[in-house]
């Protein structure tokens, strides 16, 4: 029976084509390749081939040719580069690119690379000595203008700008873009038969174009309008009124002209190959996959063999590992094309058209009967991806609007639950004047999706599935089992980029998924998501669970090929709920402690502000940093002072501790005030805000997938960086409170990362004095220092204290020197000695640094891969700073692998125990715990022994409890 919507299952079904502003795809089109390689090579983080190989800009390269073929189709295609760095132009102006830096050393390797790639996907590759791919790009677009074809230019170049015209459009494949003559005028205020003048008055200079000085692109154009071009402009300079602009222009005539020859482009270069050559030939997939495999492209390999597959190239079944899930009908290895719509709007066009053209077939459901076809797909595929929908981020407040199911790729629907009024036919946003779209009762859809989504035999697949456990958990249902998309991608290459959906739904399936400011607005005029019309809401939210169904696919077989399998089924994975369930939890606060220790502060900020002043001999605005830097280097000259861009004094920290150092007490005063200020404003004014009025608590999220060296971090509040060791700190952390015939527990290890430094370096004598139970610091001083314990000092313990914890962070003797209050020679001579009697630590730092090199990342104990982007930078500073952190990368994050496994572990030993503790916050070697009075003792026990448990090593893991009323106490 066919119902109102006009299908047979109760459901809105319609596919409409995608229709980006993609140019026309018939005639020729010239691509930039030099273009693209920086453009690549600036978008994407550093990553080697095993050989050490540089091939981030080959993977950017490659991945933009490859949507971009599968995008324009097209008979003719080229791809253009520049030759050497030395052209015709510099025979008449040696200076023309003089400025211009050489390009960075790990691109150059990858220039030959780029030419391969080209030559694997069978593409005309064209360079000329003696020319710039400009130049070229304009002598083929001539050709195949005279010759009555269609010309488009892949670039956004505006040097290249000059050319469109009759036949010559632009295409900018990062924005998905056409560049015609109103784009050309948007850019540079005249038509493009007219932008070869601008240019010539105004310069470049980053090519060192001279131009007339004082002359900029706005006035440029004015001028060539209101004098037709630069010779009637020069002719009539005398003319000109202003006189400044007219003298200039006088006296820089002749290099205005000069200036007029660089930028235009030769249009009659000789063609190295002719125009007729510049065909489309069929690709060789083999020659192309064996170039991907070697530079060791798993996800771009497997987007051709699937293309293979779809063209039956090769037989059905003998894709990559990517596609042979239950869902591999439609392989989430293709890019996604078309949208689905309750109406016939077209599809954003900002959006790029499909890699690999799948049919996406969303689906309104607005019934029960509908859910429950739906409910049957995913019992049939056992795998199925889960989406919700809110108005709002705080999943602990937040109102479920809708959820999305995804159970191939392509085939997807939106269950709306609480869309206001408003005809979503009509597509009008007054929700008061119609009323609300029909839709399924929150307490309905949840007892119909109840059983499939707590099915052992069902996998429920999302992407950042901890927000999604969080609100079905507030309506009864505990989601499992599970997997997280983004973890995944986690898991696989952590530190190297971004996890977000829309960042891996680009990288990994060459797709922009609908923006989420398209679909609810942006500023004032933002809507939440229970005020957007339906047809909206499905494009939207079904494409979120198509998407993340898609990257699972192809993502989770490349667990098993990374050897992270360990690292995703036992460490990240189930870190899921358990943190979902601490998040719902919170924290109790004690309002009234914040308000009066916010008072306190105002009042002694108001104290020192009085000081400052004093101190200034004027009056003016501490948080300006413009005003204090005026106050202190050139009313109170305690210094020459350093300007930045904008020409005002630096006052960062590092340039007050330098003063405050030499003596004056105003430096120190900012100091104190600056600390006071963010504790305000940072703690006790926000937290209160932060309060959920219906719990009394505070909710934090704790963000899964943001380091880079498997850390979790807390935001939103952020309750990770209270200060500890600062009495205003303490205070804080006081305000944390157990709620009534409860005690806070806090577990947090000793000593982890000197303990994993021993442990990973090998270092016998720390080992030894760990498992004697010494005291780790007198031992090392004893050591270091050749002093006998009994003659230990307080004062050079804590030297060796500080070289201890300091040498895990790479710390210099400056740095070191600065913290003792010594001289930095001193200061080296301890870490001299310090690393000459631990010599297996010297020898361990420098294996480790040398691995990051050659792989771009370091390992935790576990096999978690910790990315290095700068090991490899030019730039000394930063490549030291890298080094730095490949030291400490693996401690850390090894740290954070074992409090992650410890975490895992708690839920199901407090269970076991009987035990009513609930897990509140993780504050990175430590966990809090609320705990009913009467258990505390007990659970303080239970707690350190799974921590102490949670790895095995030949050092002893360490955990000290604390039991309070509040978390000062407990801590």
């Amino acid at each position: 029976m066919t119902d109102a919507t006009g299908t047979t299952d109760g459901t809105t079904d319609t596919a409409t084509p995608d229709t980006a502003t993609v140019p026309d795809r018939s005639g020729l089109y010239l691509v930039d390749g030099s273009g693209f390689i920086f453009r690549a090579f600036h978008a994407l983080p550093m990553m080697t081939r095993p050989d050490g190989t540089p091939v981030n800009a080959v993977m950017g390269f490659s991945n933009m040719l490859l949507k971009l073929l599968a995008d324009i189709k097209a008979e003719a295609v080229a791809v253009v580069f520049d030759s050497k760095r030395l052209n015709f132009r510099n025979e008449f102006y040696p200076d023309y690119k003089a400025h211009r830096p050489e390009p960075p050393e790990e691109l150059r390797p990858q220039f030959a690379l780029i030419r391969e790639a080209t030559e694997a996907f069978c593409l005309p590759c064209l360079e000329l000595e003696g020319y710039e791919a400009d130049d070229l790009i304009a002598t083929y677009a001539r050709l195949a203008r005279d010759a009555g074809r269609p010309v488009t230019i892949v670039s956004s170049d505006k040097d290249l700008m000059q050319l469109v015209g009759p036949g010559i459009g632009m295409f900018d494949p990062m924005k998905n873009k056409s560049i015609g003559p109103d784009e050309v005028f948007e850019k540079f205020g005249v038509a493009p038969d007219k932008v070869v003048d601008v240019q010539a008055l105004a310069g470049d200079s980053v090519d060192n174009v001279p131009g007339v000085p004082g002359i900029g692109i706005k006035t440029a154009a004015q001028l060539i309008t209101e004098y037709g071009d630069l010779d009637g402009l020069l002719a009539n300079a005398e003319k000109i009124k202003q006189p400044a602009r007219r003298q200039k222009l006088i006296d820089f005539a002749e290099q205005a002209r000069v200036s007029r020859r660089l930028v235009q482009l030769d249009a009659h270069a000789p063609p190295p190959k002719p125009l007729e050559e510049l065909r489309v030939r069929e690709p060789d997939h083999q020659k192309l996959i064996d170039f991907l495999k070697a530079q060791g492209f798993r996800s771009i390999v497997a987007r051709v063999e699937m293309e293979m597959q779809k063209d039956g190239r090769i037989a059905d079944g003998s894709a990559p590992a990517a596609a042979s899930s239950p869902t591999a009908a439609a392989p989430a290895g293709t890019a996604l094309s078309g949208t689905a719509a309750a109406t016939e709007a077209p599809a954003p066009a900002a959006r790029p058209h499909a890699l690999h053209s799948v049919e996406k077939r969303y689906k309104l459901v607005q019934d029960l009967a509908a859910l429950a076809v739906w409910v049957e797909r995913a019992r049939t595929t056992g795998v199925v991806a889960v989406d919700t929908e809110t108005d709002s981020l705080t999943p602990a407040t937040a109102t479920l609007v809708g959820i999305s199911l995804a159970t191939e790729p392509g085939l997807a629907c939106y269950i709306p639950l609480a869309h206001g009024a408003g005809a979503a036919e009509a597509g009008q946003l007054d929700f008061d004047a119609a009323p609300p779209p029909a839709q399924i009762p929150v307490a309905e859809a949840m007892a119909a999706l109840k059983g499939v989504l707590e099915d052992p035999a069902i996998l429920k697949v999302g992407h950042n599935f901890k927000f999604d456990h969080q609100l079905f958990a507030r309506h009864g249902i505990s989601v499992s089992p599970i997997d997280d998309s983004m973890l995944i991608s986690y898991a696989l290459e952590g530190g190297a980029h971004g996890h977000g959906m829309d960042e891996l739904a680009e990288l990994h399936l060459a797709y922009t998924p609908i923006p989420f400011k398209e679909v609810c607005g942006t500023g004032k005029n933002q809507i939440t998501f229970d005020k957007v019309p339906l047809d909206k809401a499905l494009d939207y939210a079904a494409e979120d669970a198509d998407i993340t169904l898609r990257l699972w696919t192809l993502l989770k077989p490349r667990l098993v090929e990374a050897r992270m399998v360990t690292v995703y089924e036992t460490i990240d994975r189930p870190l899921v709920p358990v943190v979902a369930d601490m998040e719902r939890c919170g924290v109790r606060l004690d309002q009234a402690a914040l308000a009066r220790l916010s008072q306190d502060l105002a009042v002694r900020l108001v104290e020192i502000e009085k000081d400052v002043h004093a101190l200034a001999g004027q009056g003016f605005n501490i948080g300006s940093p413009k005003q204090l830097g005026e106050v202190l280097f050139d009313t109170l000259k305690l210094g020459a002072g350093k300007k930045g861009k904008t020409g005002a004094y630096s006052t960062d920290s590092s340039v007050l501790e330098e003063l405050a150092e030499q003596g004056h007490a105003i430096a120190q005063r900012v100091l104190d005030w600056r600390q006071l200020a963010k504790l305000k404003s940072t703690y006790t004014d926000a937290l209160q805000q932060k309060i959920d009025k219906n719990t009394g608590r505070v909710h934090t999220a704790f963000a899964l997938a943001a380091t880079n060296t498997g850390r979790l971090s807390s935001t939103d509040p952020n309750l990770q960086n209270i200060p500890v060791r600062t009495e205003e700190g303490r205070k804080i952390r006081r305000a944390f409170v157990a709620a009534d015939g409860h005690k806070l527990l806090s577990v947090d290890y000793s000593q982890i990362e000197l303990r994993l430094v021993a442990e990973m370096a090998d270092i016998k004598a720390l080992k030894d004095a760990f498992r004697d139970g010494l005291d780790i610091h007198a031992a090392t001083a004893a050591k270091v220092f050749g002093i006998p314990l009994e003659q230990m000092t307080s004062d050079i313990r804590r030297k060796a204290k500080a070289i201890n914890f300091g040498i895990i962070y790479g710390i210099s003797g400056f740095g070191l020197g600065r913290q003792l209050g010594i001289a930095p020679g001193e200061a080296n001579a301890f870490i001299k000695a310090y690393l000459e009697n631990f010599h297996e630590l010297k020898v361990w730092m420098e294996a480790t640094k040398a691995f990051a090199r050659q792989h771009g990342h370091v390992v935790t104990l576990f096999g978690r891969r910790c990315y290095m982007p700068g090991i490899q930078d030019r730039n000394a500073a930063r490549r030291s700073f890298a080094e730095r952190q490949a030291i400490n990368a693996p401690i850390q994050g090894t740290a954070a692998d074992i409090m992650k496994r410890a975490m895992n572990r708690m839920p199901a030993a407090l269970a076991e125990a009987g035990s009513n503790a609930r897990m509140l916050l993780q504050v990175h070697d430590e966990l809090l715990f609320e705990v009913p009075e009467a258990e505390a003792e007990q659970a303080a026990a239970l707690v350190r022994k799974v921590m102490e448990e949670a790895a095995s090593l030949s050092v002893p893991l360490v955990a000290e409890a604390g039991i309070g009323d509040n978390w000062e106490e407990a801590h």
